[in-house]
């Protein structure tokens, strides 16, 4: 069945992905109960059991944040001198990505507009 289109992935903190590896290994629940329970895939429970196991707690640290970078910059009136210098800096960076992909402003724009109108 899976998620809803269009629906919003979920972010687990490693704090509570932590708490659910714990309950497995205590032997307090069973993967399949808990993801059950919880509405947790039973896959990745156990992959942050193997994780775990392999790395400790810090292997279960999310390597992507979730969310735009940029929005708490566009969203706001004033900054602050740096924060002007760290919004620059990720502009740009977007910029060199999508003239490295070869990209014009053009096609960018096009693209957009098409996903706009769906």
């Amino acid at each position: 069945m899976g998620r809803p289109k269009g629906g919003k992935n979920l972010y687990w903190s490693k704090e509570a992905k932590y708490e659910y590896v714990q309950l497995v290994l205590n032997g307090e629940v069973g993967v399949r109960e808990l993801g059950r329970q919880n509405h947790v895939s039973n896959g990745m429970i156990s992959r942050w059991v193997k994780k775990y196991k392999a790395g400790g707690i810090e292997a279960l640290e999310n390597k992507k944040k979730p969310g735009n970078p940029m929005a708490k910059y566009q969203k706001r009136k004033e900054l602050t001198a740096f924060e002007q210098l760290e919004y620059e800096n990720m502009k740009l960076r977007i910029e060199v990505e999508r003239l490295k992909k070869g990209y014009t402003e053009a096609e960018v724009m096009s693209i957009r507009r098409k996903k706009s109108s769906k």
